[in-house]
């Protein structure tokens, strides 16, 4: 074999015995414990436990919303972002500083973070002063320990991966095309609608996976958000590890988790697929 062709299966070997180790043993390991039982034989018991008990339908149920939520919140809001930083600011100067504005809340913990959230939608938090100093509200807004603490808190720390995914898409389109559209009497929405959004739909998309599968596997935020009052399956896998000690019903949660959020990934891309399809005609 030639150094060409070492070249190459070290190149293929390599990254697939990263994955190998960091994925696939840990998965397949998570998948044989949830086969554990009180019998000491593999049993499904485990699974019919999280398909059939009502709460862990409403984690799994509550866990798709919000997540769902958070990713569509971060694409349009990302959107709008990325679209000011790259074709609205002219200033570098401008620009590196929207770029640090938006990469500085990861130099933050997700606890830290939370907690900040915690103090800004409490009962005495800046929002609830504003709206009843200013009238718009005769009594605190319940605004924590809901779905909506926890959808405003993961769209916090979702949102820059969504403006980075995005920005990096919007920098890929040859300014030429979009010259030629101009020179040729296209206006700004029909430049927007049929040359910069179809161009840049491959950012929304990964910036619209990578917001999901942080969302879907968020465990902090959720658990602070809620505050005893609320459960994702983030929490319930944990409370089944760390409290209930049951490690199989721990890991079939796990591995339902992982293949609905699998499965509604490959139905995203489909989708997108599809609409790309559509938009080339």
């Amino acid at each position: 074999m030639n150094k060409r062709g070492l070249a190459i299966w070290a190149l293929v070997l390599i990254p697939g015995c990263f994955v190998l180790a960091i994925f696939v043993i840990p998965l397949a390991a998570i998948f044989l414990s949830s086969l554990g039982g009180e019998a000491g034989g593999p049993t499904i018991a485990n699974y019919v436990e999280t398909v059939t008990n009502p709460r862990y339908l409403s984690a799994l149920a509550a866990t798709i919303r919000v997540s769902a939520i958070v990713t569509l919140v971060c694409a349009v809001a990302g959107y709008f972002i990325a679209y000011f930083m790259v074709f609205q600011l002219k200033s570098r100067l401008l620009k590196r500083f929207c770029y640090i504005v938006v990469v500085l809340p990861l130099f933050t913990s997700n606890v830290v973070r939370s907690f900040g959230f915690m103090i800004i939608l409490s009962r005495n938090g800046p929002i609830n002063q504003t709206l009843l100093v200013s009238g718009m509200a005769d009594r605190p807004l319940r605004l924590l320990y809901n779905e909506l603490s926890v959808i405003i808190g993961l769209t916090y720390i979702s949102l820059p991966f969504a403006v980075l995914a995005i920005v990096a898409a919007l920098h890929s389109i040859r300014p030429e095309l979009l010259n030629a559209a101009n020179d040729l009497g296209a206006g700004p929405a029909s430049t927007f609608a049929k040359i910069v959004f179809p161009l840049s739909l491959p950012g929304v998309v990964s910036g619209g996976v990578l917001t999901f599968t942080l969302c879907v596997s968020a465990y902090v935020t959720p658990s602070i958000m809620f505050g005893g009052r609320g459960s994702v399956m983030s929490i319930e896998i944990y409370e089944q590890y760390m409290s209930a000690l049951n490690f199989p019903l721990g890991a079939a949660l796990a591995i339902c988790l992982t293949i609905t959020a699998l499965a509604l990934i490959i139905l995203q891309a489909w989708l997108t697929n599809r609409t790309m399809a559509w938009s080339r005609q």
